[in-house]
Order: C-alpha cells, then structure tokens, then sequence
C-alpha cells in the first residue's frame, strides 16, 4: 500500500519577512509621509498605498523616488521596508538559482536531525514504510552507488526522501550528509563488508554517532565473525533472517508448544539462513520443549556442516538430516521411516526461498496429515497465500511482514 505524505504546515520565514516590511511601508504611507516622486500618496486611497507598498519588492521605490515629511516613526519604517524589501527579492532569486544549479547540494546543506539511509533494495521500503509511520515528517536522505528510475521516484514521492548516488565510503560524501547533525545512520547495503567499512569511517568521523548507528549483515556467518570487534560492539548489528526468526517462534510457535502434552517433533524444510536463525532460536527459548528436529534441504548435510562448524548446533534432542527437494514425495516417504507424523501435531515450517514450492508442498501434507501445524514462507505479503491458508488452516507467513511488524521504536526514534 502506497505511503501518503500528509500534508506540511510549516510557513517560509519569507512569508513572514514579506509580509512584515509590506506592513511597514504601508503604516508608513499611512502615517503622512510622502515620496519625492509621488507627493500625492499622503491623500491616496489605501489600494494605492498598497499598490506602492507591493511596487518596492520589485523596484525597490525607484520610480517613486525617497520618503520626506511625515513624523520620525513612519519614515524609519518606510526606509526599513525600502532597503528590506529588495533585498528579500534578492535573495529569493538567488537561492533559485543555486536550487536549479545544484538542487542536491541545496537540499543537503540544510539538513538537520535527520536519518541517512544507505541501501536502496526492498530492507529500505520497508524500514522507510515503518519509519513514516512513526515519524512522519522528519527528513530522510536515502544513499546508494546505483538507483533505478523508478525506485528514486518512489522513494521521492511515496517516502518524500531525498536521493543522493554515491559512495558511502567516500569521506567527502561522509561529510556532505551532514552526518554530524543526523539523528540515525542506517545501513542497509548489498555489500556487507562495505557496511562495516562505511561504519568505521563514519565512527572515526563522527564519534558522536556511536549506537546511532544501525547495520543490517546478510551474512550471518561473517556478521558472528565481526561480532567481538570495535565497529561491531558500536553499532546495533542485525540480520532480517533472525529479526523474522525471533519474532515466529516467539509469536506463533511456543505457544503451540506449551499447548501440546508431549514433546515436540519440528521439521525445518529448507535450511538456508531462515531455516538456521529459527533453529538457533528454538534451541535458545524452547529446546526443552523439542523431541526431534528434521532438517530437510538439496544441501542439507553442507549446511548442517557450516552451521556445526559455528557451534551454534549444540542440542539435547533427536535431530535427523533429510537431503533432498522438499518437493519431492520419496523425501516425505525417507522421514516417515522414522518420525510418524499422524500422531500428535507435529509442527512443520516450509521456509524455502520457493514461494509457490512451499504453498504446494503445504497443501499436500495438510491433506495428509491434517493434525500437522504448518506453515508456509512468503517473502512479500501475498493475499493468495493468506485466502489457501486459511481456507485449509495453514499459516502463511512473510518474512518481509515478520521484519517491519519487529522493528524496534528505538530504531525509529
């Protein structure tokens, strides 16, 4: 759903400069003092008064020559508005000028309590959409080496953020942002060393930025590995895998998990960055609840390696490794040699990358085990999705849906 930008309400100091210097000159008219020029303004009717007082900000009373007579008061305030209202038209034209000459660099000089987002991929729509839900109307400069036309206009438009292309590394576009008047930096780049490079450059610059500073790491393996350096410890580091991840089992599975008698059976099918983030969260706030575990991936037993490898699968229950499709019906018939999925109701989470993969799959195994808890991964909200789920009591979920509904208010304060 598109963001609509509510309506600003703040009025230009010009406004106010204007209108006060046309009050003066026209005070001044009304006081008794004439013009050189134009002896006859002291018996003119107030639109002509008017007329004059408009006619200084465009030639500034040279056609009607200077104030004489009248009291002491009203020809200060008509020498104010003399000398005040060409120069505010002066100045109006110049900042044109440099608008239309250098629009960015206009944009950025004023910059103050504002939010510098790096990334222009689908992490920033969704943290800007959060963001505008909570802070309306506080200035956002979005950075990225390379912008499509059409996610620049939406980002100008929908999110009223300003676009800049460029390098966030480089120092001289460090300083340019501003940085040391910015309220968050969040970095939410494809390039997770750039990431952390940008982080230490903006650190160095602007220490003052220490845990304002957010870092999403798609990477979980080098995100763990940067964990117990200076950069990391000085910026709130998060992964969208384990944001999503954190917020399921809490959400939708330990609940399930207190309502069961028995210990529960889980089958992870598809094992990637998802399917780990879940594990490791199971394993931290509900293994006593776990009897035995399946992983199900085409490179199950690599992964479960990798992850081994990282110790972050130590466990007291059984745990079973499944290579193969989760599409294929043999890997269904493989697990039922050893786990009976008929009998209590076992929970099985289909969160492979394969949104069409996963519904199917989840159709299948609802028809045949309907006392089974299963749900199936989208990466956007799909209302195909929602309407199968419900209309045969599966739960579909969405990582994207999972990562904005658990974002902190801190992140967007």
């Amino acid at each position: 759903m598109a963001y609509e930008q509510p309506l600003r309400t703040k009025i230009s100091w010009r406004w106010i400069a204007a209108l006060t210097l046309f009050l003066l000159a026209l005070v001044g008219f009304g006081t008794g003092v004439s013009l050189t020029e134009r002896p006859d303004v002291t018996t003119s009717n107030l639109l002509t008064k008017a007329y004059y007082s408009l006619g200084l900000f465009v030639v500034g009373g040279l056609d009607l020559g200077t104030p004489i007579g009248g009291p002491l008061l009203g020809r200060i305030m008509l020498w104010l508005a003399y000398f005040g209202a060409p120069m505010l038209t002066a100045s109006a034209v110049i900042e044109a000028v440099i608008r239309v000459i250098a629009p960015k660099r206009w944009q950025l000089r004023r910059l103050k309590n504002h939010f510098v987002i790096v990334g222009s991929g689908d992490q920033t729509i969704s943290y800007l959409r959060m963001l505008r839900k909570h802070s309306p109307n506080v200035p956002v400069v979005v950075v990225d080496g390379s912008i499509e036309v059409v996610r620049e206009q939406e980002l100008k438009q929908i999110f009223n953020a300003s676009v800049v292309v460029g390098e966030i590394t480089h120092d001289f576009l460090l300083r340019e942002l501003r940085l040391q008047h910015a309220r968050k930096v969040v970095l939410l780049g494809a390039d997770d060393f750039q990431s952390y490079e940008a982080a230490s450059k903006i650190l160095r610059l602007f220490p003052h930025l220490e845990s304002r500073i957010i870092l999403h790491c798609r990477n979980l393996r080098f995100m763990r590995a940067m964990a117990e350096t200076r950069v990391a410890k000085h910026c709130i580091n998060f992964n969208s895998y384990h944001l999503a991840a954190s917020a399921m089992v809490r959400d939708h599975l330990i609940g399930h998990f207190k309502k069961t008698q028995a210990r529960d059976v889980v089958i992870m099918a598809g094992f990637g960055r998802f399917g780990q983030t879940i594990l490791e969260e199971l394993q931290a706030h509900a293994e006593a609840e776990l009897e035995t575990v399946v992983l199900i991936d085409v490179d199950a037993d690599r992964r479960v390696m990798v992850a081994d490898e990282q110790e972050r699968m130590g466990h007291n229950y059984d745990r079973q490794i499944v290579q193969g499709d989760i599409s294929n019906p043999k890997v269904w018939r493989v697990l039922g040699e050893s786990v009976d999925l008929s009998k209590n109701e076992p929970t099985i989470i289909l969160g492979t990358g394969q949104a069409d993969v996963n519904l199917r799959t989840a159709l299948w195994i609802k028809s045949q085990y309907p006392n089974a808890l299963v749900f199936a991964r989208t990466n956007d909200i799909s209302e195909l999705a929602i309407e199968v789920g419900a209309e045969h009591q599966i739960k579909s979920f969405s990582i994207k849906q999972l990562v904005e509904d658990n974002i902190p208010d801190s992140w967007l304060q």
